[in-house]
């Protein structure tokens, strides 16, 4: 960015001050999130709920229809997906100042693809919904581990190198969904395996709660203290390494953090594209590059953002619109925007 330009909030009075501002924005669209729906819930009915259940250990009556609503649908879903768009939000941050690239995503390392294809793979053979999102995992860790471990014997190619494995690999596992998906039944597992590809939070529980927020607690505070290090990563890696910066060893470390909160978020949720590109632009725009105030900006836009287009994919239509449909819709052109800036501008002085 030049020294011309600003951020909306510069320096960390103002960046504090808009996170607590974004916090009680995510507060309030948690109980909008909460409250709309098919079977209407009153506001007062949600606090008694809340304030009672987890706190005072309130009686759960299995026959009450509001709580069963609130606390065994809505909550675990609402939570796993603010939970997946902090991630999301958090690992696109981080990896386009790793990469200094403001056009890569998580997806580059090739995780979604491959969870993408453990979760159909784990449909396919007829797993449980916990076999499912553990084949999802396992096979999204696996699938970065490959992108490492290739682009490594070729250590001179550096970033591209890194970049062009991780798409390589990813057609070869989107070539292995395709695969899953001739080999389903089409009258049982086919039609589970594209819903699930579409991506979506219909079938969260306190199962994928657990998952992501576990996923979330090791990874997010790990990427924070690593934030004055990934500013260097923004430099020339000469200026990086003089700076006392262990480029390679810092890159992988981000990678691998990162691969944990992509494949936490792909193996509850199926596919969730875009999220990750777009966010950090807008947290960009308003605090600036400074990744110990762009990660945690990033990754409360991430959550209000993920949880307004859950909020339309249920709300919409009579049946949950594919989230990923709705995300793209809108990524997808924001990209030709930010392309455009930045063959203009430059990424330099972004």
């Amino acid at each position: 960015m030049s020294s011309k330009e600003k951020w909306i909030f510069d320096g960390w009075v103002g960046s504090v001050a808009f996170n607590l501002v974004l916090l009680t924005v995510l507060f309030t669209l948690l109980l909008v999130s909460l409250k709309i729906g098919r079977y209407p819930v009153s506001v007062g009915q949600i606090v008694h709920i809340l304030a009672s259940t987890p706190f005072l250990n309130a009686k759960r009556d299995g026959t009450n229809t509001v709580w069963i609503v609130l606390e065994l649908i809505r909550l675990p879903r609402v939570l796993v997906v603010c939970l997946c768009g902090a991630a999301l939000g958090m690992s696109g941050a981080a990896m386009q100042g790793t990469f200094r690239n403001p056009l890569v995503g998580p997806e580059i390392t090739g995780v979604t693809a491959a969870a993408s294809f453990g979760g159909a793979l784990g449909i396919l053979l007829g797993f449980s919904p916990l076999g499912t999102v553990a084949s999802a995992f396992a096979w999204g860790m696996v699938g970065t581990a490959g992108t490492l471990l290739v682009s490594s014997l070729a250590p001179r190619s550096g970033t591209l190198g890194f970049i062009l494995v991780g798409v390589i690999l990813g057609a070869l596992f989107s070539a292995l969904v395709g695969l899953v998906e001739s080999l389903a039944d089409p009258a049982t597992s086919l039609p589970n395996i594209v819903y699930w590809l579409l991506g979506g939070f219909g079938s969260a529980d306190y199962r994928s709660v657990a998952i992501v927020a576990g996923a979330v607690s090791v990874a997010g505070p790990l990427l924070l203290l690593l934030s004055w290090r990934i500013n260097l990563l923004s430099l020339s890696q000469t200026d990086a390494q003089s700076l006392g910066a262990n480029v390679t060893a810092l890159r992988w470390g981000v990678v691998a953090l990162v691969t944990l909160l992509v494949a936490a978020q792909v193996s509850v949720s199926g596919g969730v594209g875009w999220v990750g590109f777009v966010i950090p632009h807008f947290a960009r725009m308003i605090v600036g590059p400074e990744h110990s105030r762009l990660l945690p900006t990033s990754a409360g836009l991430g959550a209000v953002y993920l949880l307004t287009m859950d909020d339309l994919a249920r709300t919409l239509s009579r049946q949950d619109i594919p989230i990923s449909l709705l995300t793209a819709s809108i990524g997808a052109p924001l990209f030709i925007v930010f392309f455009w800036r930045l063959q203009i501008r430059g990424w330099s002085r972004d």
